[in-house]
């Protein structure tokens, strides 16, 4: 084999709770993953140049060492000792810095597709061992799914698959530090946690409304009163008929849950009409565990 077209999928957080903020200056949390069908495309292929070649279909993005693919790559050559060098399309689909794991969900197809090339042999958690030296959220790109995420966002546990239905995603043009978000979280007893137990249940239960009922993403508290277009978001996707929607991550990227497509349809020609958003798409929620 010596090249391989994958699809990195796109994560929204049906609950994101900080539960505290350790000595090192990370914040522990528990998070509920959830992967979605919106998708960025690599096309991989081996060359004989000894480098790692990235081609991008957004040119402020860069295509050097920083960027995770490239790490992702890097990572496994030096460890292998590869002598042929790789070259990368990769088109953008997913909102870049906007909560959703773009990078991330990327170096993890890297990884992937590395151990496919090279047929290195590696299985899921050997590649989500590595990952996590490249970012806190590729491990769980790799396993892709429901997952509960503890710890920095390390320590994942595979749940039960979330009930599909159509998720409208809807970016303002703006972009959140999530350095930013996290320096300013209050923890205390005025804190809105989310029930994360809760929820865990209700998705054991396929409980969709018990889902929507039991959504939260404490770092709202301090995105939203600095970004107020994210509340009109949702408050415009709420009055389009979403049964919930939230930030995911630390912003700024708002999502709706549907119980129908015909009304997520509306929704998200609503939405583009409002203009409140600079990218809007219509997806749905991705549970085959399989990579």
């Amino acid at each position: 084999m010596d090249e391989i077209t994958l699809k990195a999928l796109a994560k929204i957080n049906l609950g994101l709770d900080v539960v505290r903020r350790r000595e090192d200056g990370y914040h522990e949390v528990r998070m509920i993953m959830q992967t979605i069908h919106l998708y960025d495309l690599l096309e991989i292929q081996k060359i004989r140049e000894p480098e790692i070649q990235i081609v991008s279909n957004l040119s402020f993005l860069p295509v050097n060492e920083n960027n995770l693919v490239y790490k992702a790559a890097r990572l496994l050559q030096e460890e292998f000792a590869l002598t042929d060098g790789i070259s990368v399309k990769l088109t953008k689909r997913i909102p870049v810095a906007a909560g959703m794991a773009g990078g991330s969900t990327d170096a993890a197809a890297m990884l992937y597709a590395m151990n496919q090339l090279y047929d290195l042999g590696l299985s899921r958690r050997e590649l989500m061992k590595r990952g996590v030296q490249i970012g806190a959220d590729v491990p769980y790109c790799l396993m892709r799914g429901t997952a509960l995420a503890e710890g920095i966002g390390e320590k994942l546990t595979q749940l039960p698959p979330m009930i599909k239905c159509p998720v409208l995603i809807a970016k303002p043009s703006i972009s959140v530090s999530t350095k930013f978000v996290y320096q300013n979280l209050k923890l205390d007893e005025q804190t809105n946690h989310p029930d994360i137990d809760a929820l865990m249940k209700d998705i054991r239960e396929k409980d969709f409304d018990g889902v929507c009922a039991h959504m939260g993403n404490v770092l709202e508290s301090v995105t939203i009163p600095n970004y107020p277009v994210i509340a009109e978001i949702k408050q415009q996707m709420m009055r389009s008929g979403a049964k919930a929607s939230m930030m995911s991550g630390s912003g700024p990227t708002v999502f709706g849950l549907f119980e129908d497509g015909e009304t997520a349809k509306r929704a998200l020609r609503e939405m583009k009409r409002s203009g409140l958003a600079k990218q809007v798409y219509l997806t749905t929620i991705y549970n085959n565990r399989r990579k």
